[in-house]
C-alpha cells in the first residue's frame, strides 16, 4: 500500500509524527504526509492542538518563579 500512496499516513503514524516533531525536524516526505493527513482527518488536528497547548504550558512553567 505504501508504494501506491507514498504520502498516506494512518492516524497512528500521524500522531507519532506530531510527537516526534517536538524533538526533531521531520524529513520532507513525513512533513508532506502529515500535512495531507491533517487536512483530511477530523481527529488528528485536535491532537495537534493539544500538543501545542502542552508545549506552550511547559514553556511558561519553565519560566515560572515564586515572585510572580
Amino acid at each position: 500500500m505504501k508504494a501506491a500512496y507514498p504520502f498516506r499516513r494512518t492516524c497512528k503514524e500521524a500522531t507519532a509524527l506530531i510527537v516526534a516533531r517536538e524533538d526533531r525536524p521531520l524529513p520532507w516526505g513525513d512533513r508532506v504526509g502529515l500535512r495531507l493527513h491533517l487536512a483530511m482527518c477530523k481527529a488528528c488536528p485536535g491532537f495537534e492542538r493539544q500538543m501545542l497547548t502542552m508545549r506552550n504550558a511547559m514553556k511558561q512553567w519553565r519560566g515560572y518563579t515564586e515572585d510572580e
